[in-house]
């Protein structure tokens, strides 16, 4: 017989305070930390890549407006195209919610090949192994910010760590998969920031992508199998659409981790 007792109960305000008609809500500050964190973190790998700072200021822009524009469009696309076409005017409204994690990733890389042709006249491969890793943090960050919205969590479960989120009406345990995955993200951090720092890794284009690409989104495909759909459509496949979504970028993760061993060491000098 399963005891409720064992179950978190989450009932977290979302809403941290409010000042008349602005809010400020736990997502927005842990959405906001993860990329001040990551800035951080990319700022010093930049300077020990003795690069000039305006690179820095100029990679923060294009990274949040293509994370969040990417994200955007990625939910109206791949998950909510039946709604928004016949509501378009709801697209622009993201302050109701709906992002999507792939999008973000494909804007990400569409912008940093705008920026390595017009800023740093570098290869894309050496601009995303170096966004990347704090990108890893930075989504770790935002899956918490999921957790306090009490949202995109998992199926039911009797293990003693499954979240009851009384906010939403629940009444059984759920999987916490906003911390399964915001765990796996930051593991996946510590593995490509300690083969920044401790290895020649850095020589090797589209080794960190690759990396990345394999560890967050394995780790997606895999925490999927007990999250509940996000979509009603989803209820029919086989796989639902954040694993089909995850496969191309596994894929494309061992080719460059691949192509990047077998390549030989490329060392920019400036």
């Amino acid at each position: 017989m399963i005891n409720f007792l064992n179950f978190i109960h989450w009932n977290i305000n979302p809403e941290i305070f409010s000042l008349g008609p602005l809010s400020i809500r736990w997502y927005g500050l842990l959405f906001a930390s993860g990329f001040l964190t990551g800035y951080y973190v990319a700022e010093r790998m930049l300077k020990s890549e003795n690069v000039s700072e305006k690179w820095i200021d100029s990679l923060f822009f294009y990274l949040i407006i293509a994370t969040i524009l990417g994200a955007r469009l990625g939910h109206v696309f791949f998950y909510g195209w039946e709604y928004y076409s016949q509501n378009p005017s709801e697209i622009l409204k993201v302050w109701h919610g709906g992002l999507a994690s792939h999008g973000g990733a494909i804007g990400i890389i569409v912008a940093m090949y705008i920026h390595s042709r017009v800023v740093t006249k570098r290869t894309i491969l050496w601009t995303l192994d170096i966004i990347v890793i704090p990108t890893a943090l930075a989504i770790g960050f935002i899956r918490l910010g999921n957790l306090m919205n009490s949202e995109i969590y998992g199926i039911e479960t009797s293990l003693p760590w499954g979240f009851i989120f009384e906010n939403n009406g629940e009444t059984v345990a759920k999987h916490p998969t906003q911390i399964y995955e915001a765990l796996a993200y930051l593991l996946t951090f510590g593995v490509l920031i300690f083969l920044f720092w401790k290895t020649k890794s850095k020589d090797k284009p589209g080794l960190f992508t690759g990396t990345f690409f394999i560890l967050a989104f394995s780790a997606r495909f895999l925490i999927e199998f007990i999250k509940e759909d996000q979509e009603a459509f989803e209820a029919t496949m086989q796989l639902n659409m954040g694993q089909w979504l995850s496969v191309p970028f596994v894929l494309l993760g061992i080719f460059f981790v691949v192509r990047a061993i077998r390549r030989p060491e490329k060392v920019y000098t400036n």
